[in-house]
């Protein structure tokens, strides 16, 4: 295996959902493998930006409403005027409504599902009609435990991220003739802005704990090697496939 196998440099990433979190470090990684970052999301990500340009990288910031699908294309568009083409696609960005199943309101589910589901898909869809024409890509989605798992008072997160792990295979058999891989990545409980109130009940919080055999929740780091191995041509005859980095939540 050539030593420059998972390089990336040259290649374009957008990454939706970047300024925090899971999207933070994916971002921050493919920069550390040498690729252009378009971090997508509703407001700046200066941070972020500091980051990349502080490596060497080269950083953009478009600003969308992920809940709306009316400027997807546009943003696929602004990846190839700015850095010469797309390679990679993240959809990361998702947010998550908490409510018993009893009371859970219309709102709190169309809330999650449009961004986590129908944006995705419009996006990736978007990205694929671009990439077919222009030697194939990566697309990676952002799955879930609860894309294996039914949870707790999280219906329409754990509707939405069963969709993205079926909507991950779907992709991958229609996307393959046209050198275009999809898989998922499936984080396991890792500290961001979503998982704060978990972290912070201290019975949750403990019983999560006490089941990941890794003895630890997980950080946006922990994403890396996983994110960089999925955008490279390490993972050329990989698709459709979704990859727990989960500390071995799964497995307990």
């Amino acid at each position: 295996m050539s030593k420059n196998f998972f390089d990336l440099t040259g290649k374009t990433a957008i990454v939706t959902g970047a300024r925090t979190g899971i999207g933070y470090g994916i971002a921050e990684g493919l920069a550390e493998a040498g690729c252009n970052i378009i971090g997508a999301g509703h407001a700046p990500m200066p941070e972020l930006e500091k980051s990349i340009k502080d490596i060497g990288g080269k950083f953009l910031y478009y600003e969308i409403d992920m809940s709306k699908q009316d400027k997807l294309n546009d943003l696929v568009n602004f990846a190839v005027n700015n850095f010469g083409g797309l390679n990679i696609l993240v959809n990361n960005a998702g947010i998550i409504r908490r409510e018993d199943l009893l009371n859970f309101s219309v709102e709190n589910w169309d809330d999650v599902i449009n961004v986590n589901l129908k944006s995705l898909f419009f996006l990736s869809k978007a990205a694929a009609n671009y990439m077919k024409d222009h030697d194939g890509g990566k697309i990676i989605n952002i799955a879930s435990m609860l894309s294996f798992q039914g949870g707790i008072r999280v219906a329409s997160y754990t509707a939405s991220k069963s969709g993205v792990a079926g909507l991950t295979k779907l992709m991958a058999n229609e996307l393959s003739k046209y050198k275009i891989q999809v898989n998922a990545i499936a984080p396991g409980y890792i500290a961001t802005n979503n998982t704060d109130a978990l972290m912070k009940d201290p019975i949750r919080s403990a019983e999560i704990l006490n089941r990941i055999p890794a003895g630890r929740w997980g950080n946006p780091e922990d994403l890396k090697g996983a994110a960089v191995f999925l955008a490279s041509g390490a993972s050329d005859y990989v698709t459709g496939h979704i990859l727990a980095v989960d500390g071995g939540w799964l497995a307990r």
